[in-house]
C-alpha cells in the first residue's frame, strides 16, 4: 500500500547531503527483530476502542502517542492533522510517504531531489523514551532498531544509519554503539533527558563518549518526546499550555540545548578532545548568541573560574562540534563566517509534519547566500566528512 511519488523540487547545486532525514519504520520492527524474551513486551502499533491507532509502550497503553497520532508520523505539509488524526481510514501505513519505508524508494527521492546521500535517524523511536521507565527494555528497543536500520541502509552508501542509543544505563549504551558501529553504524544519538535526571554531561556517561571518540564518529543530540517533568510549570495548567502553539514550537528543543550545555560545565571536551558533537533539530540560529554568552561568562566572570574548562567554549565549538540548521534560517551564513563554515550543516527533516517538500525551494535561497567554496562545504561536504559518506 505505497503512496506514488510526491511532488519534488531539485536542489540547484550538486554535491548535496541531508544531515538529518527520518525514515518511518515498519510497524512490527520492534516484534521482528526485539531480543525474543522482550517480545511480549515490544513496542506496537494497535488501534484503540475508537479504530484509531495509538501505541503500545512495554506492554502499557501511550499517553502520549495515542488517538489516532501515528497517522500524522509522515504527514509532511499535510494542511490538517486534527483531521487525519481522527479519521480511522488514515492510518500509519496508508499515510506513509513514498520513500520513507523503502530503500530503493527513497534513492529514488534523493534522485529526484538531487541529493547525494541522507543521514537516517527514527520516528517512532523518538516516541517511546518519555513512557518506558525499564532501563533493560530500553536497550532492547535500540537495538532492536539499530539491527533493521542498518539493514535498512546496508546496500547503498547513499543511506548513512546512525544508531539509537538509550543513556538510562550507559554501559549498556557503550556496549550496543559497538556492536551497532560492527553493523554499519556511523553515528550515534541520544534523547535530551533521562528518566533519573542525570545530565549528558556527567562522567557516567563517559563510556558512551569513549567508544564514539574510539571509533570517530559523530554523537548527536536529538529532540524527542520528553517527560513532562522536564518542562516545568511556567505557564501553569494544561489549558493554557495547549493555546501555546508557536511557544511550542520555539520551545521544543530548549531540552537539546541544555544538554550540550552541560558538556561544556562537565568539561567533557578537555576529558574527550576527539569526541565529535553533533546537535540536531534545534535550529542554528541560536548558536551565536550562545556562544558569545558563555565565552563572556566564561572569561570574564568568577562564574568561568568554576567550569573545569581549559579554553573558552568557542574553541571547542570550532573544534569539535557541529550544528544542523534549517533551509529557512537566513541568519546562517553570517555565522558561519564567524564560526566557521564546517561548523554548519542542513536538513530536510522529512519526512515530517513540522516541515513541507518545498524546503529546497528554501534551501536554493540560503545556499545561494554563501560564496562557491563555502557553499559546497555547508550543502555536503561537512556532512560527508563528519560521517565519513563515500558517496
Amino acid at each position: 500500500m505505497t503512496k506514488p511519488m510526491h511532488e519534488t523540487h531539485r536542489i540547484a547545486y550538486d554535491g548535496a547531503v541531508d544531515a538529518d532525514g527520518h525514515i518511518l519504520e515498519p510497524s512490527d520492527l520492534w516484534e521482528t527483530y526485539i531480543d525474543p524474551r522482550f517480545r511480549d513486551r515490544a513496542l506496537r502499533i494497535r488501534t484503540d476502542e475508537h479504530g484509531l491507532e495509538e501505541l503500545e509502550i512495554g506492554g502499557e497503553r501511550s499517553q502520549m502517542a495515542r488517538r489516532g497520532m501515528p497517522s500524522t508520523l509522515g504527514a509532511m505539509g499535510a494542511p490538517d492533522l486534527a483531521a487525519m488524526q481522527k479519521d480511522p481510514e488514515r492510518t500509519y501505513l496508508r499515510e506513509a510517504p513514498y520513500g520513507s519505508m523503502d530503500p530503493a524508494q527513497r534513492l529514488e527521492v534523493l534522485d529526484a531531489e538531487n541529493l547525494d546521500a541522507a543521514i537516517l535517524y527514527t520516528t517512532v523511536g523518538l516516541l517511546w523514551e518519555a513512557e518506558l521507565k525499564d532501563p533493560e527494555l530500553s536497550q532492547a528497543y535500540t537495538t532492536a532498531y539499530n539491527r533493521w536500520i542498518c539493514e535498512f541502509c546496508a546496500d547503498s552508501p547513499r543511506l548513512v544509519p546512525t544508531a539509537h542509543l538509550s543513556l538510562f544505563d550507559p554501559v549498556a549504551a557503550a556496549a550496543e554503539l559497538e556492536r551497532a558501529i560492527g553493523e554499519g553504524a556511523k553515528g550515534a544519538y541520544v534523547a535530551p533527558f533521562t528518566h533519573d535526571a542525570k545530565p549528558l554531561g556527567h562522567p557516567d556517561n563517559d563510556p558512551v563518549f569513549a567508544v564514539a571518540q574510539e571509533a570517530g564518529i559523530p554523537f548527536a543530540i536529538h529532540p524527542t518526546f520528553e517527560p513532562q517533568w522536564t518542562k516545568g510549570q511556567r505557564m501553569g495548567t494544561w489549558e493554557n499550555v495547549k493555546q501555546l502553539r508557536l511557544l511550542a514550537s520555539v520551545t521544543a528543543s530548549d531540552g537539546v540545548r541544555q544538554q550540550f550545555t552541560t558538556l561544556f560545565d562537565y568539561g567533557v571536551f578537555d576529558r574527550f578532545p576527539e569526541l565529535k558533537v553533533l546537535v540536531l533539530e534545534s535550529g542554528g540560529g541560536w548558536i551565536g548568541y550562545w556562544l558569545d554568552r558563555i565565552d563572556a561568562v566564561y572569561g570574564h566572570t568568577f562564574i568561568g573560574e568554576k567550569v573545569p574548562l581549559q579554553e573558552k567554549p568557542s574553541d571547542y565549538f570550532r573544534r569539535q562540534c557541529w550544528i544542523r540548521c534549517d533551509p529557512d534560517e537566513r541568519t546562517i551564513p553570517a555565522l558561519a563566517e564567524r564560526f566557521g563554515v564546517d561548523r554548519f550543516l542542513w536538513a530536510s527533516d522529512f519526512p515530517h509534519a513540522d516541515h513541507t517538500p518545498e524546503y529546497v525551494e528554501d534551501l536554493n535561497e540560503l545556499a545561494g547566500m554563501f560564496s562557491d567554496d563555502d557553499r559546497r562545504r555547508f550543502l555536503g561536504d561537512n556532512a560527508r566528512e563528519l560521517f565519513d559518506i563515500d558517496a
